[in-house]
This record gives C-alpha cells, sequence and structure tokens, in this order.
C-alpha cells in the first residue's frame, strides 16, 4: 500500500513508491571479484523539501545466510522535474562521487538511471560509469546495477530484491484504516 505524506514536497510525490525501508538480499558478480550473495538495507526519506534522501549498506552474506562483511555503502539525494526526468547525487564508501540522470518510465513505477559524472578519489577502484534499473514490483523494489571501468565494458554487476520493512507505527496506523471489523474474524471472509 502506498501512502503519500501529507508533508511530502509536491514535485517528489512521482518517487513516493521508493519510499521507507527496505531489506533484501542479492547477487553480485564481477570480474575481479568473488561472485557473492549479498543482503542490503536501503532507506528511502524525505524531510519537506524537493528531494528523497537514500542510504544503502550491502554486505556479503555466507551460504547460511549470515553477514560475513560488509561490501558497499552510499548515500545520496534523488529528486525529479516536471517531466519525470530523476536526478541522483551519490557518495560512496569507497571514494565515488556520482551524478546520475534518468527517468521515471510512463505510467508505472520504473526508473532508469545512467552516470553522467564519475569522481574518484587516489583510494577508490577503477570505475568509469554505471546504470541503474529500479522498479516498485507488487509491493516489493527490485533493482539491477551495471558497472563499467577501463578494463571491463558496461555489464551487469548486482542486483537485489527488496521487501519493505514494516514497524509497529505502521502496523499501528493501518490498523486505524481498517474500520469495523467482525469481532469474529470469520464473517469478513463469508
Amino acid at each position: 500500500m502506498i501512502q503519500i505524506p501529507s508533508d511530502l514536497h509536491k514535485d517528489v510525490v512521482p518517487l513516493v513508491f521508493l519510499l521507507g525501508n527496505w531489506a533484501g538480499a542479492g547477487v553480485t558478480d564481477f570480474p575481479g571479484a568473488e561472485k557473492a550473495n549479498f543482503g542490503q538495507e536501503v532507506s528511502f526519506s524525505h524531510d519537506g523539501r524537493d528531494f528523497l534522501e537514500y542510504h544503502s549498506h550491502t554486505w556479503i552474506l555466507d551460504n547460511d545466510g549470515n553477514k560475513v562483511k560488509p561490501l558497499e555503502s552510499e548515500s545520496g539525494f534523488w529528486r525529479i522535474d516536471a517531466d519525470r526526468k530523476v536526478e541522483v547525487t551519490m557518495v560512496r564508501d569507497d571514494g565515488v562521487v556520482e551524478v546520475w540522470y534518468g527517468e521515471l518510465a510512463d505510467k508505472k513505477p520504473q526508473i532508469d538511471i545512467v552516470t553522467d559524472a564519475v569522481a574518484r578519489t587516489a583510494a577508490s577502484g577503477p570505475y568509469t560509469g554505471g546504470k541503474r534499473l529500479y522498479g516498485y514490483v507488487k509491493g516489493d523494489l527490485m533493482w539491477v546495477g551495471e558497472k563499467q571501468t577501463p578494463d571491463v565494458p558496461l555489464r551487469p554487476y548486482m542486483s537485489a530484491h527488496l521487501k519493505k520493512v514494516v514497524s509497529p507505527e505502521d502496523v499501528a496506523e493501518w490498523a486505524k484504516d481498517l474500520g469495523d471489523l467482525p469481532d469474529d474474524g470469520i464473517a469478513f471472509f463469508k
């Protein structure tokens, strides 16, 4: 269920499907690194201004699904204009800063973005750009990322399937909207 917060800036309403905390798992595979399963927590929040704030943390998982070690962390800001053009500024823990541009698909919650500018510190690894696709599918957030380096052409390197994290406050708020349900619970299904 997608709800539009009353204090959400009108300009970012088209991105409302991203709002909230998400958690799930995915796969990473890129030449020069070991293929692995990873866990991910993502947060999209707002403070009433014309952007969404974004944070993502990933970690390698072992075969039993336990956290082994951190993988990547990134933070940024997402904006959208009246023509559904999306702009993302992002910084990663490995010393990469990126500007991404793309667009929100027409009549569906899907965003395609591509790097427009990449800046790297001396500590960062080789990286020249990327592409990402985010989609809201049956209440879940799914994404796939592609990247390129001077030695590897653009190719998929990470993808994940994330579920919305529900807090006790969310449950209490949803319960207010249920109205009068039958006391025995069974009559509701008749």
